[in-house]
């Protein structure tokens, strides 16, 4: 059973609901006709919480590093769906794939994906979809769903923030 929130005291959201799903742990944001603008996992809200009052007053509340950057992606679910995409974002902690139809929050996946200074290296990793966004807005240009690195090599993740590094140190925005 879900509990709906309405909105009512915001003027930019006053209409809009909050679907909280507790067997799921997802929250919903349902718009003024009701249909889905997005959905966050309960872990991420935590986290985007907590990390928020670590970092008060810090311009970015992630903690690690990441860039707008279109990276091959492949990936599936435990249920053997399999996909191949773009990631338009990645980061020590994770990436964000862009998608037409994301997956729903909380969904587990095996990725492989190429770094630009070395293309024909495919490098694995597992996440969890945090995030989504069913439809382009002022915050992600693409529709697509924000994955969460569960696993990935000391290897990896060092490929990847030494690349974060690199952009960072040209002037690419975080």
């Amino acid at each position: 059973m879900t509990v709906k929130l309405s909105v009512s005291s915001s003027n930019r959201h006053k209409g809009k609901t909050l679907d909280l799903d507790p067997a799921r742990e997802v929250i919903t944001l349902l718009g003024i006709g009701g249909e889905p603008l997005g959905s966050l996992s309960w872990d991420f809200i935590i986290d985007q919480i907590l990390a928020h009052r670590k970092t008060q007053g810090m311009k970015d509340a992630r903690s690690e590093p990441r860039v707008s950057l279109a990276v091959r992606v492949k990936y599936s679910t435990p249920e053997g769906r399999q996909f191949e995409g773009r990631a338009g974002g990645i980061g020590g902690g994770g990436l964000f794939i862009e998608s037409e139809a994301p997956l729903p929050v909380g969904t587990k996946l095996a990725m492989e994906f190429s770094l630009p200074e070395r293309s024909s290296d495919w490098l694995v990793a597992k996440g969890v979809v945090a995030w989504v966004c069913p439809k382009a807005d002022q915050y992600t240009f693409s529709p697509g769903m924000g994955v969460r690195f569960t696993e990935v090599s000391n290897d990896t993740r060092a490929r990847i923030l030494e690349l974060v590094r690199s952009l960072q140190a040209v002037g690419q925005p975080t």
